[in-house]
């Protein structure tokens, strides 16, 4: 039940943190961009099964690979995509801690 709340806690709650403290004048925007960055889990469609809850996403799901999280962490260091790049990239961190909690 802990690495559930952690794991969609990250996904559902910190973006609102975020959006809400960090871009006050346009939060619900920016809260909109950041849950859309749950939309990489689309790659788990091409995965057999679709869900399994004791594999770690991190580099077995293609959008969740180390060249794919590269680009998103330059989409994070350049101005214009920056949000959308947060997005993704706190995605990754929400399925990162995923991944270390299933060791546990």
């Amino acid at each position: 039940m802990f690495r559930f709340l952690v794991h969609y806690g990250i996904h559902f709650v910190v973006p609102f943190a975020i959006a809400y403290i960090m871009y006050r004048e346009k939060w619900k925007l920016v809260c909109l961009i950041l849950l859309a960055g749950i939309c990489i889990d689309l790659d788990h469609l091409w995965a057999s099964p679709i869900f399994d809850d004791e594999r770690c996403s991190i580099n077995f799901h293609l959008l969740h690979t180390y060249p794919f999280i590269m680009l998103y962490v330059l989409l994070f260091l350049l101005k214009k995509t920056r949000i959308v790049g947060l997005a993704l990239l706190l995605h990754i961190l929400a399925d990162t801690v995923d991944c270390l909690l299933l060791r546990l």
